[in-house]
Formats: structure tokens, C-alpha cells, sequence
């Protein structure tokens, strides 16, 4: 098979260094980061695991006529990205090819069907873990399985088989599951009680339980994403907020990848994870004042990083005054 990975960061990275060590496909990372392709093409790709690195080589560009048509184009793109990942991903497409989505939060599924309509476009979502250390290094934080929601046609199950297979052959467990939603659902509770308490705090996953006060802003958090869930009839595995907990402690050390958005002055996806919880509870009438009150505050995180990088711009192309 072609496959596209359009999204160069510590997911797609994660996932190009994984697939493209299977013999028999072809792997592209399509990415508008010129830092990290650059370092891709030059020196491949090193995954940290644990006690032990490995250095690959990776395709990787920035231009998306060098790729041509795939099989498969995987989007891994920050949900403020998708829109341009998915103009971006038209050079890539034949008749037949799958779109897969496995971003995390919700809507960037349906921006990607709209724009590429009447391409088939599926949701997946996975419990990888992984965190850029820097220009061509990953790091592998955490093994999870990835999940595929089954497509309507059968040429379509076909490709999505073929896939599955690629994945499980390079190592990382995946399966296609009847109801992708619940588990994308399941996934964004914990996404909401993590990720922009990290950011705003600057703190690893772990140090949210040793804090009485964020973990108190955690359980509400949480409990107004499981009531917007529990009104629109998805269910939540098990007690939210003890599960959101867990995952904290499981991934003591990690960064979330909200936190490393910020640390590194990008935009983060707060509008695909607490902010699309308030959005939801709008909808359906479930107040959600704390999500509400944390969406702000790392909008406000954004909106003061993007005008230092307006200003730094301007800087570095403003003519300096002579004496």
C-alpha cells in the first residue's frame, strides 16, 4: 500500500517510524513544519523506547505533489489544522483512497468529510502515546491499541483490513470496532480532565493528583464532560473520574500533548476537547461552567502566544534604524 501520514508531530512521527518499518508499503510523513522534515530527511527518524533508541529511515516532505496518490491518507493534524490538512490532502486522493482521522477531540472528522466530500472519511482514535523530544526524535510513552470504525462499502473494508494488518505487522495493536464514538468519547473525558490543567499548569500528568486543588478542578471537569455524555446517550466506561485518575498515574512522567503545545508556543486543541464539551452541553442544555472556565483560560494561553509570534515576526523582518 501508498499511505500519507499528513501531521509530522509526535503522533505522526510515532506512527512513520512504526509503519514505515514494514518491507512491502510506502510510508510519507507530509508535514509544514520545515524544522522536523528537514531532520527527517537528512537523519530519519529516532524513536526513544524505554531503555533503548532506534534510528529509521523515513520519507518525509513538505510538498504534497511529491507523494501522489495513496491507499490510505492518515490525519494526525492538531484540530486547528485540519481544514488545511484536508485541502492539503486533495493531491493525494484517487477514487478509492480512505481518509483516516485519528486526531484527538471531536468535529475534525466531520470538517474533513465536508471539505473532501464525496471521499470516505473514517474515524479512528487511539491510546498511543508519544512526545516529540525534538527535530527527528520521538519518544515512545506509551503502547495502546488503535481503533477503526467499520466503513459502509466493502471496497472499503478491504483497504481498512489491509491496514490493520500493516499496523499489527509493525507492532502496534489495532482492530476495527463497531462503535468508535463510545470509545472516542471515553477517550476525549480523559483528554478533558488532563490535558489543559498540564497546560495551564505546566506540570506532567502525574503531578494533577499530588495537587488537592487541580484535582479537585479535575473531578469537575470531568463530571460535566460524563453528564453532556450521559445526556446525548454515550456511555463511559466504568467511574469517569476514577479512570481519568488512573491515567494520570499511569503516565506519571508524561507531558500531554496540550502541554507540549504550549511549551513550545503552538496552538493547542482546546476547542476540539473542553471547549467541544461546552459546545455539546450548549446544545443540550447541561451547564458546563468549569470546562467553560478552563477553555477560556488556555484560549487566553493562544491568543498571547500567537501575538508574541505576530510580534517576533515582525521583528526579525523590520529594517533596523540607522544612526
Amino acid at each position: 500500500m501508498n499511505i500519507a501520514i499528513i501531521g509530522v508531530g509526535a503522533l505522526g512521527s510515532l506512527l512513520g517510524f512504526y509503519l514505515s518499518g514494514v518491507a512491502g508499503h510506502t510510508v510519507w510523513l507530509l508535514g509544514q513544519w520545515p524544522e522536523q522534515v528537514a531532520a527527517l530527511q537528512q537523519a530519519g527518524l529516532v524513536c526513544v523506547r524505554e531503555d533503548h533508541q532506534q534510528r529509521r529511515a523515513v520519507r518525509a516532505t513538505t510538498q504534497s505533489a511529491q507523494i501522489g496518490a495513496c491507499d490510505v491518507v492518515l490525519v494526525v493534524v492538531k484540530g486547528g489544522q485540519t481544514a488545511q490538512a484536508a485541502a492539503r490532502a486533495r493531491a493525494l486522493l484517487h477514487a478509492t483512497t480512505l481518509v483516516v482521522t485519528l486526531q484527538n477531540g471531536l468535529g475534525n472528522r466531520e470538517v474533513l468529510a465536508q471539505t473532501l466530500h464525496p471521499q470516505p472519511v473514517l474515524q479512528g482514535v487511539t491510546t498511543l502515546g508519544a512526545t516529540l523530544i525534538g527535530p527527528g526524535q520521538v519518544r515512545h510513552a506509551g503502547m495502546g491499541t488503535t481503533f477503526f470504525a467499520a466503513p459502509p462499502t466493502a471496497d472499503e473494508s478491504a483497504t481498512l483490513a489491509l491496514l490493520v494488518d500493516l499496523f499489527r505487522a509493525a507492532g502496534l495493536p489495532a482492530e476495527v470496532s463497531p462503535d468508535v464514538e463510545t470509545l472516542i468519547w471515553n477517550k476525549l473525558v480523559v483528554n478533558v480532565g488532563i490535558n489543559a490543567l498540564t497546560a495551564l499548569l505546566r506540570v506532567p500528568n502525574g503531578a494533577l493528583l499530588d495537587l488537592p486543588p487541580a484535582r479537585a478542578l479535575m473531578g469537575n471537569l470531568v463530571a460535566e464532560a460524563a453528564a453532556v455524555a450521559a445526556a446525548r446517550g454515550t456511555p463511559i466506561t466504568g467511574d469517569p473520574l476514577a479512570r481519568v485518575m488512573a491515567v494520570a498515574e499511569a503516565t506519571a512522567a508524561n507531558h500531554s500533548s496540550m502541554l507540549q503545545d504550549v511549551l513550545r508556543g503552538a496552538p493547542t486543541e482546546i476547542a476540539t476537547m473542553n471547549g467541544a464539551i461546552v459546545r455539546e452541553g450548549q446544545r443540550l442544555g447541561i451547564a458546563t461552567p468549569y470546562n467553560q472556565a478552563i477553555t477560556l483560560l488556555v484560549e487566553a494561553l493562544d491568543y498571547a502566544a500567537s501575538t508574541a509570534r505576530i510580534a517576533a515576526s515582525a521583528a526579525c523582518t523590520s529594517s533596523p534604524l540607522m544612526p
